[in-house]
């Protein structure tokens, strides 16, 4: 098996994560940033949710987001023991998740080697009014926050105190337009975790890519990216924002 040469600058491939990963040299990556499928749309559908309105606004397509529960908790199993094998001892693993699934990612991080340090609140301050007058807005995402092979890590507060609740407004148009992807997070919070919990130099790796907003956090910041989509179409997004910064 080909094995990925650790870049120099920012480097990304097009294919399936969990194939990828194997070719990561161990102990190499020092910050794993992403937001992997949140496995809800079989969920949604048994409510007879609008699905193609869900896709087309809230949560891309994805293989794994189609899978029953036990099949999508399997590969994230995989995943995560992946994730351990490549980031360096002390590392740190930042992903956002569906609250629904906290407990499961939890368990089994920790089974992978993980040590649990928090489950962290991102607020959006402009959420979608979908449905306000039946139900309550959805304007929260759940993020988790992991150190591989031991208890403490990086962490660049520089004596002030960081909270575990997030606010921040949802993507501009702007950024919406570069990318045009439903679960696209802004560049503020990205920025705001790869500063915190890497420094210059480092890689920083993002399985799960979309887009490529991680890397172009990466490159604001000085710090190397490793990056995988399986979509074509934002692989190609990805591959043109992180060389133009945007």
């Amino acid at each position: 098996m080909a094995i990925i040469q650790i870049p120099p600058l920012s480097q990304i491939s097009k294919g399936d994560c969990l194939k990828l990963l194997k070719k990561v040299p161990d102990k190499s990556v020092d910050l794993i940033l992403t937001d992997p499928p949140y496995n809800l749309g079989l969920f949604m559908h048994k409510r007879g949710t609008n699905i193609k309105g869900m896709r087309d606004h809230h949560f891309a397509y994805s293989d794994w987001d189609n899978l029953e529960f036990e099949q999508w908790s399997k590969l994230m199993n995989d995943f995560l023991i992946e994730c351990s094998r490549v980031l360096k001892n002390k590392g740190a693993l930042l992903m956002f998740m569906s609250i629904m699934k906290l407990e499961t990612v939890i368990s089994e991080a920790t089974d992978a080697g993980f040590y649990y340090k928090t489950v962290g609140i991102w607020h959006k301050t402009n959420p979608m009014p979908r449905n306000m007058n039946l139900h309550f807005i959805n304007s929260t995402e759940a993020w988790l926050y992991f150190i591989n092979n031991g208890t403490t890590g990086t962490f660049n507060n520089e004596g002030k105190p960081v909270h575990d609740f997030i606010e921040t407004a949802t993507i501009s148009k702007s950024e919406h337009d570069l990318s045009k992807h439903p679960t696209q997070k802004p560049l503020k919070i990205l920025e705001h975790f790869v500063k915190l919990l890497s420094n210059e130099g480092d890689l920083v790796l993002d399985p799960f890519m979309g887009s490529g907003s991680t890397g172009v956090a990466t490159e604001h910041l000085n710090r190397r990216f490793l990056g995988f989509e399986l979509n074509k179409d934002y692989y190609t997004i990805a591959k043109h924002r992180i060389e133009t910064k945007l």
